[in-house]
């Protein structure tokens, strides 16, 4: 174990989605590899996607990835303030692992005083950085929003306060990265420009070498050097936080194939909940609000929702609830995994207007369960038995609602505290709070079972994921100058 201390290292960009998530987490890999004890943290995230703690505290989905990749636990000091969109106007704000309400953008953005904020995510790092080196931070959106800096509490603030060697990701596949780069730098103040070490080129199709004459053109315009030049790569599977990446996922049924068709919530959450079973060779996994292809799937399943009751209403208006009773009629597959759990039943209550006005909702009848939200959320890691099968199974809770059978039924999951789990109608229709239901095989094995004779090969879930952090890390050793790396970070 090398216990050299290194300077914190952070990833920014000229916008949102250009790759700063997977690269942090090949990063948090790479020192983890060179005998360092790094951590990740953002301290603002904006995300649907979540992960709980093994103390029952929220955080953002991409810093517990990246925790992964370091090969430690995750905790809420690496991700302090998460923001879960309800509406287009409206976020749950959880601090340090724990929701302290709803504000609006412009509430939060605009009229509190965010100097609470700042210092509690400053709290955090500091908490991290007296047990980790380096640190692997990341920032958030374009760093150079100029009516937002002067309330920045992600992006170069936080780099100054940690005394961050920072480099900028250009998304070249989106195209003006000249523009974008240029842009990005010229916008930067004194103070903010000394912060920065360097520039990696993100997602390049073809031959890197013929960016040579760009690469040159760019350190002339920014005096910076193009530290890497990283290829476009589809053979690298990295947990993804941005729903965007969901864009790439929007196909159809195919023949031979067992069809699982996601129901496309406007809040869908967790949608990581499904990349275990998409990479199942008898499966063909696509998200969809389109009647005509939830008709053609075998397995329907509606996902986690961060506003269960405008999205049940959503898809009564859309046709999406007719095309599932369609499909329960017809005898096929449907599960619900949390607030789609609370959507296959009768009702749906929220006195306490946790999601909105509406305080009641109907909804689609399909189990004999009704839900009342809350206002204290339950956060929690599991171990459990599925349909009592004897295997020990993983998964997390995250939801604000209690869920009540009106009739005796059958549980889905025992908890390894005894709590039982979801509701159980038949083979073909159940619900269950459980995220991470379906990364155990046995839970696949049983929905897949009426559909395919083939059996599936015993598959190690957690050694690919560590297969792919080790993948991304040669990528970048490869193609990113680590020379010039390590020379900015050392203390």
């Amino acid at each position: 174990m090398d216990t050299r201390k290194l300077r914190p290292i952070m990833f920014v960009g000229t916008g949102s989605d250009v790759g700063k998530s997977v690269i942090a987490a090949g990063f948090c890999r790479i020192f983890k590899q060179d005998g360092y004890q790094p951590a990740p943290f953002k301290a603002q995230n904006m995300s649907l996607n979540s992960f709980v703690t093994a103390d029952g505290l929220e955080l953002g989905r991409a810093q517990a990835v990246q925790a992964e990749a370091a090969q430690i636990p995750c905790e809420s000091d690496m991700n302090p303030v998460l923001l879960k969109p309800t509406s287009d106007k409206l976020s749950q704000v959880v601090l340090n692992g724990k929701p302290v309400g709803n504000q609006s953008a412009y509430e939060y953005f605009m009229v509190n005083d965010r100097r609470e904020l700042f210092s509690a995510v400053k709290d955090a790092f500091d908490r991290l950085a007296t047990r980790y080196s380096p640190i692997v931070m990341e920032g958030a959106g374009s760093i150079s929003e100029l009516n937002l800096k002067h309330r920045d509490i992600t992006n170069l603030r936080m780099a100054a306060h940690a005394g961050a060697a920072t480099y900028l990701i250009a998304d070249i596949d989106k195209g003006g990265v000249f523009g974008s780069v240029y842009g990005t730098i010229a916008l930067l103040t004194e103070e903010e420009r000394a912060c920065m070490k360097g520039i990696i080129i993100n997602k390049f199709r073809g031959d890197g070498r013929l960016f040579e004459e760009g690469k040159r053109m760019l350190e002339e315009l920014t005096s910076l050097p193009v530290v890497g030049i990283l290829p476009y790569f589809r053979d690298i599977h990295i947990e993804q936080e941005d729903s965007v990446s969901l864009e790439l996922k929007y196909r159809s049924a195919i023949e031979g194939k067992v069809n699982v068709a996601v129901i496309l919530l406007k809040r869908l959450s967790n949608f990581t909940d499904f990349d275990r079973l998409e990479k199942d060779p008898r499966v063909n996994l696509y998200y969809t609000n389109e009647p005509s292809e939830i008709a053609k799937a075998s397995v329907i399943i509606i996902p986690g929702s961060k506003n269960t009751i405008a999205d049940m209403l959503a898809i009564k208006n859309n046709g999406v609830a007719e095309s599932i009773y369609n499909a329960h009629r017809a005898g096929r597959t449907l599960i619900g995994i949390c607030g789609g759990y609370q959507m296959l039943g009768e009702n749906i209550l929220d006195p306490l207007h946790i999601e909105g006005e509406i305080e009641e909702m109907p909804g689609l009848g399909l189990l004999p369960v009704k839900t009342v939200l809350q206002a204290e959320k339950t956060t929690l890691q599991c171990a459990f038995d599925f349909r009592e099968n004897g295997e020990v199974c993983l998964g997390y809770e995250i939801h604000m609602g209690e869920t009540t059978a009106l009739k005796a039924g059958n549980a889905v999951a025992t908890l390894a505290d005894g709590r039982k789990d979801g509701y159980y109608l038949n083979a073909r229709t159940w619900g269950t709070y459980l995220h991470g239901i379906l990364d155990n095989e046995v839970v696949i094995e049983s929905i897949l079972a009426p559909y395919t004779s083939e059996k599936g090969m015993h598959y190690d879930y957690q050694q690919f994921k560590e297969q792919q952090y080790d993948k991304l890390a040669d990528l970048l050793r490869e193609h990113i100058d680590m020379d010039l790396i390590y020379k900015s970070i050392a203390e």
